[in-house]
């Protein structure tokens, strides 16, 4: 076997989708690394919401983490000094995580985001590109990428902006700081909070909600909600695309990779 077919099949391992028509689970199967999502799982992830779109038979896509592992920790960041060590490999790890937030916000079918645990990073890129996002009362929440030097995808920035605002993205980008589950529905980043021992319960009742609902109607509101929102390609975002790229080609991201991987606080130039 191949070391791409191997990490093919790594992927399907660690994602697999549950069929429950007209509902589709796509769990993150990970513990071991709380659900950390490597490159062959951001694919596959890509791949899955793709595919179940071609499925006439669901009319609605649960994400959710496996077990008590939690939602998504975020990248793996065990991949860092290898697929992401240098910036070219730095760029194609990024486009993996834009391809599959941009697989969420393209999708017809209503996507909503069942999250325990761990929402960071990634993760919370993925939640934000889901339409909706039921959480339990012990989730955590965060975007870590402060602290570790890189640029996050200009669109999934433009995503938590469209749910919580320009203020709000600031503090969570600038601080690095993880916030709980209440102060999530402060900000409208989640629509609902439920006990833990709940949170499949009350997800399934809801979303049989959306599956009793007409599908030409939930299409076309996604369609008119999201245009709404305005258009992703503007010059400003061009530029702020760069500036990300330019991260990864920084002194700091390194000095990120490094600190986090010798477990002490990084020291950040600016260059």
């Amino acid at each position: 076997m191949n070391l791409e077919t191997n990490r093919q099949s790594t992927g399907m391992r660690r994602l697999y989708v549950k069929e429950d028509y007209p509902i589709a689970w796509l769990v993150i199967n990970n513990p071991a690394r709380r659900n950390a999502m490597s490159l062959d799982m951001w694919h596959r992830f890509t791949e899955l919401v793709e595919k179940l779109n071609q499925d006439p038979r669901i009319r609605a896509i649960v994400i959710r983490g496996e077990g008590d592992a939690g939602f998504i920790s975020g990248a793996d960041i065990s991949e860092f000094q290898t697929l992401r060590k240098d910036p070219q490999g730095a760029k194609a790890y990024e486009e993996a995580n834009a391809t599959a937030f941009r697989s969420l916000r393209q999708s017809t079918i209503p996507t909503i985001a069942m999250i325990r645990g761990h929402c960071l990073g990634g993760g919370f890129g993925i939640a934000a590109a889901c339409d909706i996002r039921i959480v339990a009362k012990d989730a955590e929440f965060g975007i870590p990428a402060g602290q570790l030097g890189l640029g996050y995808p200009t669109d999934a920035v433009k995503d938590v902006i469209d749910l919580i605002g320009a203020a709000n993205a600031r503090d969570l980008f600038f601080s690095a700081r993880k916030i709980n589950a209440d102060e999530a529905l402060e900000m409208r980043f989640v629509n609902r909070v439920v006990s833990g021992n709940k949170i499949e319960f009350e997800t399934l009742k809801y979303v049989r909600l959306i599956t009793e609902s007409a599908p030409l109607t939930i299409k076309a509101a996604k369609a008119a909600i999201n245009a709404s929102l305005g258009q992703r390609d503007t010059e400003a975002l061009r530029i702020a695309e760069k500036l990300a790229d330019a991260c990864t080609e920084s002194q700091d991201y390194q000095e990120g990779i490094a600190a986090f991987l010798e477990k002490r606080k990084p020291v950040f130039n600016g260059k």
